[in-house]
């Protein structure tokens, strides 16, 4: 029997002519099926590339030029030319005739940039997170907050209730502040074997004693309208806390060390002071402002685009780090569940606080960036004046995925990078082998969280509206089925699977629903597009039976989940035999034994 020969692969220079005919082609589709004056002209042939289905075949078949200038063995310069062609010249071209083309594009982009975020989260570090859109929420409100009307009228609120003076409330603010912060930290440095147990005692008990003096302190000076601060609110906090020191003097009674739970006792009191300042800081910074409320009706300075540009990354990478503090000991089912309470949280918070987010009604609307000299070249560019705003946007976020890319493959061949999927592996060995469990995990939640912010405002601009229903529990799992889909811990893989989701609920499923709406054999309930989840639900389904790696796995993770079939049969490289019936012969060692007793073990010689 004659073994079958494998095909033979074409060469780099067929595959290059290959890709390059394949984005000619493609590219001359997209820009004729995007340019209605062209399609008048062309009669019937006009008629089906307008055709909805058609339409997303031939967007979808385009952006498969990136696909394959990433997979294909074609020259270097060809896949440079082909990729930045696609993303710098037909795109933006095509746009500009059909503008949902650009924001398509840019959708795609900010899914991809959450997919990648989620990807570290999850496919990496093996923590399962389903409140994961909350991170994108965060960013989208930190922007749209200031750069909208709500600032104005946040503005006015606080003119007309200042509480107390503005400067000793920032005075008060600024004291707890750097108290708070101050004594955290110091604490921070303190090992509980390091401390007697009698100053652990008294730390603690000096926290409550500083507690209660800086309640006083701004009672003083602080109202909440007409009413001072509540006293059963002092009450309520001294209550909890004499619990938890009686109950820890019980436990030494007992012979227990307690200098642990005392230290963080008191970590928790400073932690607290410092949030404290912080609130009445920016409230203080709120009423001093209060008079300029007419003024900023329109939102603050584009200029500071920039600036909440990283804001909106440190903001919610620090509440990441804050959801993740308490819940990252849990792992599996348990975190699933919390996170996704968490997240939850975030949403019902902006659904609920009137004032900040205007509730069920969203923002709007959301101002973006000013570049200077941008609209000028884009006008020159043939754009009209209401796609600047678009066009900068898309070239925005086309630079952010890269850098995200580019973070993301760095972070995945680090160190840091090597410690999550230690940790995904097995906590225990790595723990065992001087991984920090705790700092690991919140990094990884920090940096996909930043991620998600970042997207987030971005969102914000492109929509010029938001509202918590842009933010719900679908959303977060359908960025973790674009995770699967494409391959966890796969970057091209994630990337992949964004596009293939964004195309299917953004363009493939409306158009087969808009195809399909006046046939009459087809009943509405069945309609595409009202089955999305269905269908989306079903492509899980089946990519976990047929192929749980992924569209398009990472080498790491497709060996894991291979790693039976890789096996070879070794036994009749060594003495193995031994084994077999009616043979009492040794067998040196497991797998490829050694026939001598002078050869080295596994079979190397």
């Amino acid at each position: 029997m004659t073994a079958a020969r494998k095909p033979a692969r074409a060469s780099q220079a067929e595959q290059s002519v290959l890709l390059l005919l394949f984005f000619l082609i493609t590219s001359a589709a997209l820009l004729v099926s995007h340019n209605s004056d062209l399609i008048q002209q062309m009669g019937q042939l006009g008629a089906v590339l307008k055709n909805p289905i058609v339409e997303a075949v031939l967007v979808s078949l385009f952006l498969a030029n990136i696909l394959f200038a990433y997979l294909w063995r074609a020259h270097p310069v060809v896949k440079a030319v082909v990729a930045l062609g696609s993303l710098l010249f037909v795109l933006p071209l095509a746009g500009r005739a059909d503008t949902s083309l650009l924001d398509l594009s840019i959708q795609v982009m900010i899914f991809a940039a959450l997919a990648l975020g989620l990807n570290i989260v999850v496919g990496l570090a093996g923590l399962l997170d389903l409140g994961y859109i909350a991170f994108f929420a965060v960013g989208a409100y930190t922007w749209s907050i200031f750069a909208s009307p709500r600032f104005s009228e946040i503005l006015g609120y606080f003119g007309e209730n200042p509480g107390a003076n503005a400067m000793g409330t920032l005075a008060l603010g600024a004291v707890s502040l750097v108290g708070g912060l101050g004594g955290y930290l110091a604490l921070q440095k303190r090992r509980a074997e390091q401390v007697r147990p009698g100053a652990a005692w008294t730390v603690a008990l000096g926290m409550i004693v500083a507690l209660v003096a800086w309640f006083f302190l701004g009672r003083s000076v602080f109202t909440l309208g007409e009413q001072p601060w509540s006293l059963v609110a002092l009450a309520a906090l001294l209550l909890i806390s004499g619990a938890v020191l009686v109950g820890q003097a019980l436990a030494q009674a007992r012979g227990r060390d307690v200098r642990g739970v005392l230290l963080s006792f008191s970590r928790v009191i400073t932690a607290l002071l410092g949030v404290a300042g912080v609130f009445l800081v920016t409230r203080a910074a709120l009423v001093m402002m209060s008079g300029q409320a007419e003024g900023l009706s329109g939102g603050i300075n584009p200029a500071f685009f920039w600036l909440f540009l990283a804001l909106s990354i440190f903001t919610a990478a620090v509440v990441g780090v804050l959801i993740g503090l308490p819940v990252l000991k849990l792992k599996g089912d348990y975190l699933a569940i919390i996170t996704l309470g968490l997240g939850e949280v975030i949403r019902v918070l902006a659904l609920n606080l009137d004032l900040y987010s205007a509730g069920s009604q969203g923002i709007t609307p959301v101002g973006s960036a000013s570049v200077p000299g941008f609209n000028a070249l884009a006008g020159a560019l043939g754009f009209e004046e209401s796609q600047y705003n678009l066009l900068f946007l898309y070239l925005l976020v086309l630079v952010v995925i890269v850098l995200i890319m580019l973070v993301n493959t760095r972070l995945d061949k680090s160190r840091i990078g090597r410690a999550w999927i230690a940790i995904r592996d097995d906590e225990v060995a790595a723990q065992a082998m001087g991984v920090p469990l705790l700092q690991t995990k919140l990094i990884a939640f920090a940096t996909g969280a930043s991620f998600a912010g970042v997207m987030g405002m971005i969102f914000a601009a492109k929509q010029t509206f938001i509202s918590p229903e842009s933010f719900v529990l679908n959303e977060s799992i359908m960025v973790l089925a674009m995770v699967i889909l494409g391959g966890m811990g796969s970057i091209p893989g994630v990337v992949l699977g964004a596009a293939v989701v964004a195309l299917l609920r953004f363009r493939v499923l409306p158009g087969l629903g808009e195809a399909s709406a006046n046939v009459e054999w087809i009943p509405q309930q069945v309609n595409p597009s009202q089955l999305q989840k269905l269908i989306f639900g079903a492509i899980l389904v089946a990519m976990m039976l047929l192929r749980p790696e992924g569209l398009l796995p990472s080498r790491r993770r497709q060996l894991e989940l291979h790693h039976d079939d890789n096996q070879e049969d070794d036994s009749g490289h060594g003495n193995a035999g031994a084994l077999g019936k009616g043979n009492a012969g040794d067998v040196y060692s497991p797998g490829l034994a050694p026939i001598k007793e002078n050869d080295r073990s596994g079979g190397a010689k």
